[in-house]
């Protein structure tokens, strides 16, 4: 499987759940987090679909079978911020460019809506993801330690100004 298989889509039947399950499964396995962030995931997911704006959007990544491989979200906190969201990559994919053109893509389209900067929340371990952020431009301007999903972790805050 490689990068030039993978084409985008919006959010469709069935795509919200396997979202809340791979963010729950990925994030057990790699973290350590508990059913708790599966929680967060399922909330933010509840309030995109039901108070989804005409500047929002969904991005999923799928291979030539169809096949779900990554998401990323943008939603508008205000006017002028467009806020990335719920952001993965299956393992199989990293390091293949996927995450590169899917922060693109985002970046693209809040451009081109108006938005003045993106944001975005992270943790520290995701270190990969942080290496992403700082090469696209990204600044770190927040990192507070939290007990969260039942690990210690350094949550980050990042914003890029367009």
């Amino acid at each position: 499987m490689t990068l030039d298989d993978c084409t985008f889509r919006d959010l469709e039947p069935g795509d919200a759940g396997w979202v809340a399950m791979r963010h729950g499964a990925l994030y057990w396995a790699d973290e350590g987090y508990d059913i708790a962030f599966e929680g967060l995931v399922l909330a933010v997911l509840a309030e995109f679909i039901a108070s989804r704006g005409p500047r929002d959007r969904a991005w999923i990544a799928v291979d030539a079978a169809g096949t779900r491989q990554g998401c990323v979200f943008c939603v508008w906190p205000d006017a002028e911020v467009a806020k990335l969201r719920m952001f993965l990559v299956e393992p199989a994919m990293r390091g293949t460019g996927l995450a590169r053109r899917m922060l693109e893509a985002l970046i693209e389209h809040a451009r081109a809506n108006g938005a003045r900067k993106v944001v975005l929340w992270t943790h520290e371990s995701h270190r990969a993801a942080g290496r992403l952020y700082a090469r696209s431009g990204f600044d770190l301007v927040g990192r507070v330690p939290v007990v969260a999903y039942g690990q210690p972790t350094v949550e980050q805050t990042w914003e890029l100004t367009l």
